[in-house]
């Protein structure tokens, strides 16, 4: 919706407020304030090496989920091999958000897999034995990421602190698992 006499929409409204909340947000001790919201926004910062595609934004505000920003996590966080998308669980945004918070790092994640339709996830399971039969990525609830400033071993610590999910190390992949299911951890 566009405000005709100042020529300002609801969206660029909400992205001035969003940036200045960024710029007067507290830095977080721990990740389990940050996930029972002890902050005023939460951010997500991601890119696609498969589709070129990157993401930055603030998804909550106030104790109060944005539902566009989920919306376009949901398309970036999509199948990419199939174009198929779901709803991302908020709760694994949460807990990729409260790591990268606890990393203290501007380096956003490469994200290597967020929801996987059930044919991917198949032709994977046939390719590596690493790939979960009934996998949390069909369901939107985990994703793989990798950063280039932070090791496996840094990532996975900072994911595990967070006591809020599944974190996986995958070293010789260079990737770290992160979901929203019982909090339990694996890999080397």
């Amino acid at each position: 919706m566009m405000d005709a006499s100042s020529g300002i929409s609801r969206r660029g409204l909400l992205g001035a407020f969003a940036a200045t909340m960024v710029m007067a947000a507290p830095t977080y001790s721990n990740a389990a304030g940050f996930l029972r919201g002890g902050g005023d926004i939460r951010r997500v910062r991601m890119y696609s090496g498969r589709t070129g595609e990157r993401i930055d934004m603030i998804y909550w505000v106030e104790g109060e989920y944005i539902r566009d920003a989920l919306k376009e996590i949901n398309h970036f966080m999509r199948d990419w091999r199939t174009n198929d998308a779901v709803g991302i669980d908020a709760r694994t945004v949460d807990i990729i958000a409260a790591t990268h918070n606890l990393l203290d790092v501007n380096e956003p994640y490469m994200l290597l897999s967020g929801y996987r339709s059930p044919k991917t996830n198949a032709m994977l399971r046939s390719r590596s034995s690493g790939v979960a039969r009934n996998s949390l990525h069909m369901k939107g609830q985990a994703a793989d990421l990798r950063l280039a400033s932070r090791s496996v071993g840094q990532m996975a610590k900072a994911a595990s602190a967070c006591h809020a999910g599944g974190v996986g190390r995958y070293s010789k992949s260079n990737f770290v698992h992160m979901d929203c299911g019982p909090v339990r951890s694996w890999g080397a």
